[in-house]
């Protein structure tokens, strides 16, 4: 007899695991659930693009800098005719 129960018990909590996950999975199909996911995939999308721009940019003023200090165009070289 417990072992029946036992059964009927995870026979339960299995059917009660693959309605929800039925569930998540239709609700992710659906227009709204569609339209949610691709949110936020393009808002994630969006912000890994400006971290890369500032990336960029932020290694373009670093070389900026450094080929105006090898090629003497920083001012600190400047010679002025007495």
């Amino acid at each position: 007899m417990t072992r029946r129960l036992f059964y009927i018990a995870l026979g339960a909590t299995v059917g009660i695991l693959v309605v929800r996950k039925a569930s998540q999975a239709a609700k992710r199909i659906t227009p709204a659930g569609m339209q949610s996911s691709m949110t936020g995939a393009l808002g994630g999308l969006g912000e890994a693009i400006r971290e890369f721009g500032t990336t960029v940019r932020e290694g373009m003023d670093e070389r900026e800098d450094q080929l105006r200090s090898e090629l003497g165009l920083d001012g600190r070289h400047d010679v002025v005719d007495s």
